[in-house]
């Protein structure tokens, strides 16, 4: 479990982009666009904040599809099976979850170096601009926030040499048994969840959108940054990125 935190000032100068895709894939494309970027000297370090507006599920990069996703469901009622480029596990995304997305350097945030030691790093700061509105979530796990022993938010990373994408979520208008309708139950499972079900151990937040996208800016983003949105470069790449790899059954199905 991860130390208590005072949110002090965001020290690095951040680009903020808010812009969600109709398209799923492109959404995945987008977060591994500006880790690409950023990793070439073409980007900086971001913070990324969007919301699916219409549920998929996505799976972690070395997940196999079967064991973790009910493909029969999916198919019956047009939900989108995706893979995203980093770990962790099957999520259903779409309204009522809200992603925020950070691509951050290595030389510039030292307490990232470890994968554990960025994990506390980064959700000590989200439970701190929580507990500014009243929320007293935890760090269990691995990658999780909980309150009250429930689950509402997995996070998950792709580590590269100069940048790191941490992407997370935060639940609050999400139905869990959706989740118990697409998902397969996994068996690899944090011991604080026990033996429940989605309904069980899945929790959303008595905050609205907005005031979650808030809380992401006030973690994460220097005070005065104004969200800006995807440049017409970046829209380009994202649909190639998305058409070229995203989107591609071999890819959705490698494992």
């Amino acid at each position: 479990m991860s130390p208590q935190h005072d949110l002090a000032p965001w020290a690095v100068p951040m680009r903020v982009v808010d812009h969600s895709f109709a398209n799923p894939a492109d959404n995945l494309a987008y977060d591994e666009l500006l880790l690409d970027d950023a990793e070439s000297g073409r980007g900086t370090d971001t913070l990324r904040i969007w919301e699916s507006p219409k549920p998929f599920v996505v799976l972690g990069v070395s997940q196999v599809l079967r064991e973790h996703v009910n493909v029969a469901e999916c198919a019956k009622d047009g939900i989108s099976v995706l893979r995203r480029s980093s770990a962790g596990g099957c999520v259903l995304q779409g309204p009522g979850s809200i992603n925020f997305a950070l691509v951050l350097s290595h030389a510039k945030f030292p307490g990232i170096a470890t994968i554990r030691g960025s994990y506390c790093f980064i959700l000590g700061r989200l439970m701190a601009a929580l507990r500014e509105r009243g929320i007293n979530a935890s760090h269990k796990g691995t990658s999780d926030l909980a309150v009250g022993g429930r689950k509402i938010s997995g996070n998950a990373q792709r580590r590269r040499k100069h940048y790191i994408l941490h992407h997370g979520t935060l639940l609050y208008n999400m139905e869990p048994e959706l989740m118990e309708r697409y998902l397969i139950e996994p068996d690899d499972r944090p011991q604080y969840r026990g033996h429940r079900t989605h309904r069980g151990f899945v929790k959303c937040l008595s905050l609205t959108s907005n005031e979650i996208r808030e809380s992401f800016l006030r973690a994460f983003a220097t005070p005065g940054t104004t969200p800006d949105k995807p440049t017409k470069t970046e829209l380009t790449a994202v649909k190639a990125l998305s058409e070229e790899r995203f989107a591609t059954q071999d890819w959705i199905n490698r494992r």
